[in-house]
């Protein structure tokens, strides 16, 4: 199946309608509270509720003369709600709403990661239960090593994605709080209960201390966190492109009807989503930066990190749901070749059976060192001649002395690197 990419849920997070929605449930919930502490008329809250409302475009042409968001959405609200309008925003000021608000959106925007990221687990652990026993070479700086399973392979990623995934929870829960403590956090003007209310009523809770601002070291945790998840998601998608290589081919992009890879070459296939998913985790990783120096501001508050905010909240969160969106569409749809598999397994004639066998002379009393020597010769002449490195061993005089025929060939099992398959598996997906 082609991947699509048509959910417009986390955009729809970070546009004005959403934003000025937010803004004016924090208003109208301030105003229940203040009227129950009877700093506002009852019947005026009444009237704000029944009327409270705003128009994206007259907010736009107010702002284009005041310079000022929060002025021109609290006076598009008054021209709705009328004269009880001025019992709105009683005791707060402009970061009250804004950093409350960008707390709802950033957890907003979390449980859509946290969606995707279930998405992608079940893809990656239905693929491994497929591939459990999937045998193919592993490999330790590109070179081959001994043998693992594809499974093992996908296992990997599946328990990487869950710490990821707690990651995820734990960055949503730190920034899932609020702050209405007025000019510099003191409470001044506005009472501390209207901040309890309010966060209660989004899902929030209230900020230990604040000063003008939600402490930007709780944002600085949650784009950190997602670009870790990036760099996971990176991490497959470097894997993918390296099995997809032609000398390589043990697994591949899928390639659908009518697709074609080069504008030159017709018989080209590319990796291009897992390219793609390398570029954007680049990009994710970039908005981390901004955010932790957005920690540091002046005093109990300025507005430098205000222009940042604006542009990473989207541009991160949006980026990385489309990413993991593709991350999972990859996988479900992920060809792999087990032949292939089979095939580079043979490639060098024996040799991942070398710790096998040097294990062996030392259980039999010879020195480490010396069991070193006298497999390393072998597998040398094996790996620069092209030998079969098992008849090489049965050549050597002192390695048959030291173990037999017998045992020596019982050594080259590929089951005996599979033992413990269940075990691993029973470790990573055993969900209880």
């Amino acid at each position: 199946m082609v991947e699509r990419y048509t959910r417009q849920e986390m955009a729809r997070i970070w546009e004005p309608e959403n934003r000025f929605r937010i803004w004016l449930q924090i208003e109208t919930y301030a105003c229940e509270r203040q009227a129950e502490l009877g700093v506002i008329p009852p019947a005026a809250v009444a009237v704000i509720r029944a009327k409270g409302a705003f128009d994206i475009q007259r907010i736009d042409a107010i702002e284009a003369e005041v310079k000022h968001d929060v002025i021109a959405f609290l006076t598009s609200v008054a021209e709705h709600v009328g004269p009880e309008a001025r019992f709105i925003h009683q005791g707060m000021t402009s970061s009250d709403i804004l950093d409350t608000c960008y707390s709802v959106q950033l957890v907003q925007a979390a449980d859509e990661l946290g969606a995707d990221l279930r998405l992608v687990l079940e893809a990656i652990r239905d693929r491994a239960m497929e591939h459990k026993y999937t045998v193919c070479i592993g490999r330790s700086h590109g070179i081959h090593a001994e043998p693992i399973t594809f499974g093992l392979k996908l296992a990997t990623w599946y328990a990487e994605m869950k710490r990821n995934l707690k990651r995820l929870e734990t960055a949503r829960a730190g920034i899932a709080t609020g702050a209405l403590s007025g000019a510099v956090g003191t409470f001044a003007n506005i009472d501390p209960s209207v901040e309890a209310y309010v966060c209660e009523k989004l899902g929030l809770k209230p900020e230990p201390i604040s000063t003008q601002v939600i402490p930007r070291d709780r944002h600085a945790e949650y784009f950190c966190t997602l670009a870790v998840i990036a760099s996971s998601l990176e991490r497959i998608a470097v894997e993918i492109r390296h099995l997809q290589r032609s000398e390589v081919l043990e697994a591949e992009e899928a390639f659908t009807k009518g697709q074609k890879g080069s504008s030159a070459m017709p018989h080209k296939r590319n990796p291009v989503l897992s390219e793609n998913l390398t570029g954007l985790a680049r990009l994710v990783r970039c908005y981390a930066q901004p955010a932790l120096e957005n920690v540091a501001l002046w005093h109990e508050r300025d507005i430098s990190h205000s222009s940042v905010e604006r542009a990473i909240g989207p541009d991160a969160t949006v980026t990385l749901d489309f990413a993991l969106r593709r991350l999972h569409g990859l996988i479900r749809n992920l060809v792999v070749y087990q032949e292939r598999m089979r095939v580079n397994l043979e490639l060098t004639h024996g040799l991942l059976y070398s710790q096998r066998v040097l294990l062996e002379l030392t259980q039999v009393g010879i020195s480490r060192e010396e069991a070193y020597r006298m497999v390393q010769r072998n597998a040398m002449r094996a790996w620069e001649q092209g030998r079969d490195f098992l008849q090489e061993l049965l050549q050597d005089e002192e390695v048959v002395a030291a173990l037999g025929v017998e045992k020596i060939r019982s050594l080259f099992n590929l089951d005996y690197h599979l033992a413990h398959v269940d075990t691993i598996f029973a470790r990573v997906f055993d969900e209880t």
